[in-house]
């Protein structure tokens, strides 16, 4: 049986999520959690809350043991992005581009 959250629009680029993705994937659950609790990258706490979302989706169902859970898969997707514009030498103008992240965890017994 399988639990999964998903955290959308989550304010960091795909690609620096998907570093601390790439470390947890295949984990245990409570192992996972203790390494992005000690991880010092802004994606590793944003990850963290999206698993214990996971992990708490898990319980409202009576037939999965919370205990044997591990991260089945993690996948980051590009969300929407906010467009800025720079001001730059010579009246011209540079944009800025801040991007989001949909972050979908799912979790699945041993």
């Amino acid at each position: 049986m399988e639990a999964r959250a998903v955290g959308r629009r989550i304010r960091i680029s795909p690609q620096k999520a998907r570093l601390v993705a790439d470390v947890v994937r295949g984990m245990g659950v409570d192992k996972a959690i203790t390494t992005l609790r000690f991880m010092p990258k802004k994606g590793a706490s944003i990850l963290r809350k999206v698993i214990e979302s996971a992990v708490a989706n898990a319980t409202q169902d009576d037939q999965i043991d919370v205990d044997n859970l591990y991260v089945k898969t993690v996948f980051i997707d590009g969300g929407p992005s906010f467009k800025r514009i720079r001001p730059r030498a010579m009246g011209r103008a540079t944009s800025i581009i801040k991007r989001t992240s949909h972050i979908t965890v799912v979790l699945d017994e041993n």
